[in-house]
């Protein structure tokens, strides 16, 4: 299914006005709810078909072969029927965000004190945190300099429907998933939109254009333009069963040119050269970007963490550096969100308020009176481990009574353990009827969405080559889920409908 109707390209960040006759007049979505079922059933049909022609895929779990051989066992990527409707001031607060955390990260990156610090403690109850500090700290006296520097990032927001506020979630900084997909549902949306347009009423452009894909491929080819090495390909280090390839592009539109290894692989063939040029295999690499390596399962032997210490010993361009990594835990964004912190990294005023107007309730679980009114009344709090990773079947963070239980267990055992968590206060985004797909099945059900904002950032010594937003990510999924991943069957692909 194919539209030849132009829609409108609302660039995510770039306040442009938006000329249309209907500006003042945009429809809110309709009750999806209520929709005709012989409707409701041909645009079913259609998405489906649209996402097997356009590859909204993903390898399917419950094919054995699936993950190891690509190609096989494909299903169309879990995704909302329509975009959720979204306020534009709002979106594009959270674009003009994007270089400024993008600048705040770099300089964190550059603080070796204030990231060993603040993650001391932590360092102690958590070994993957900790084996990543042990690198860090070996860069540090080794006086390794990460003189050319990318960053492929993504801000996560919830819009709170009591204040009106849009918080900040956490911000990613290593394997920001789905810039491919994403894309790939937006255009999606905007095809149907199209297609059912006498039917649904509703103008496919308010759905903003999304190129994250094709801002991160170049951003990883300029990457590898300053490595300077013609020769140099990119790597992208991925899990031992990947269902989510990405960056194509880099040889097709670039003509650089990409490998794709394991951590155990890269042990098994990395070499590394006096001059610091990592070969894996025969291969130079320029740039290194990171799809593994975030979570302790991706380290299951020692021969991982020979590969991600020889790596970053190399004058690779690593995508993130451990730096990088680090700055993206949960403890720095706590520890950023004290008064008078972001100030030691930021000069300009203004940007230091846009960020903190952003910044949900954060604290250390050291703060009594915080932890005493989280055991009182936990609804409003959220227990986050201050990593990513864990068991993706079951979630991260800990809600309810489960983490009045989990907050009462530390204060009795009164270990260092709390240092593994940070509290958060908990958003409450408005709920809405979704048409969520999966399997081939679409489920009627109530959603909340979170919305996330890439965005690039690379810079060689003093000169910044480029710090923009790239696109944008939204997931939705059932309001009763506590946890909001994708791949980890939590939920939906989603797009944004501007209102």
């Amino acid at each position: 299914m194919t539209t030849s109707s132009p829609f409108l390209p609302i660039k995510c960040g770039r306040v442009e006005e938006i000329n249309t006759q209907e500006e003042n007049l945009t429809k809110p979505m309709p009750n999806l709810h209520i929709m005709d079922p012989k409707l409701l059933q041909s645009m079913v049909y259609d998405a489906l078909v649209w996402s097997s022609l356009h590859g909204l895929v993903v390898g399917d779990r419950n094919i054995q072969r699936s993950g190891k051989v690509p190609g096989v066992g494909m299903v169309h990527a879990p995704f909302a029927l329509l975009p959720m409707s979204f306020p534009e001031s709002h979106w594009r607060q959270a674009c003009e965000l994007a270089p400024i955390f993008n600048e705040l990260v770099d300089r964190v990156s550059l603080d070796g004190e204030f990231l060993q610090d603040s993650l001391s403690r932590t360092k102690k109850v958590d070994a993957f945190t900790s084996r990543l500090l042990d690198i860090h700290s070996k860069m540090l006296q080794s006086n390794k300099k990460e003189e050319i520097r990318l960053g492929l990032n993504r801000s996560d927001y919830m819009l709170d429907e009591q204040t009106k506020l849009l918080l900040q979630i956490e911000l990613n900084t290593v394997s920001s998933s789905f810039p491919g997909l994403s894309c790939l549902v937006s255009e999606l949306h905007r095809s149907l939109l199209n297609q059912f347009k006498e039917q649904l009423g509703l103008d496919s452009g308010r759905i903003p254009g999304n190129a994250s894909l094709s801002q991160f491929a170049e951003a990883l080819a300029k990457a590898w333009k300053e490595y300077n090495n013609p020769r140099a390909v990119v790597m992208i280090v991925v899990q031992t069963e990947e269902r989510n390839i990405c960056f194509p592009q880099l040889c097709n539109t670039y003509d650089v040119s990409t490998i794709r290894k394991t951590l155990a692989e890269i042990d098994e063939q990395g070499v590394l050269l006096p001059d610091g040029t990592l070969l894996v295999g025969d291969h130079a690499i320029g740039v290194i970007y990171f799809r593994a390596g975030y979570t302790p399962n991706d380290y299951p032997s020692e021969s991982e963490w020979r590969a991600r210490y020889l790596m970053e010993q190399s004058s690779a361009i690593k995508c993130p550096s451990i730096s990088y990594h680090l700055a993206g835990t949960k403890k720095i964004q706590q520890e950023l969100a004290k008064p008078n912190v972001l100030e030691r990294f930021l000069d300009n005023k203004d940007d230091i308020a846009k960020l903190r107007k952003c910044f949900a309730g954060l604290w250390s679980l050291d703060d009594s009176s915080i932890v005493k009114d989280a055991i009182e009344r936990p609804e409003f709090y959220v227990m986050k481990p201050q990593r990513e990773g864990g068991d993706p079947s079951s979630g991260n963070n800990i809600y309810g009574d489960d983490m009045r239980k989990a907050l009462l267990r530390l204060q009795e055992e009164g270990t260092e353990e709390n240092a593994a968590y940070i509290l958060m206060q908990r958003i409450f985004p408005t709920i809405a009827p979704s048409l969520l797909m999966r399997d081939g099945i679409c489920h009627k059900d109530h959603a909340i969405s979170e919305l996330g904002i890439y965005s690039a950032y690379l810079r060689n010594k003093e000169s910044v080559i480029m710090n923009e937003h790239c696109g944008y990510l939204m997931r939705t999924k059932v309001s009763s889920s506590n946890e909001g991943g994708v791949a980890a069957g939590f939920a939906v692909l989603d797009s944004v409908y501007l209102t």
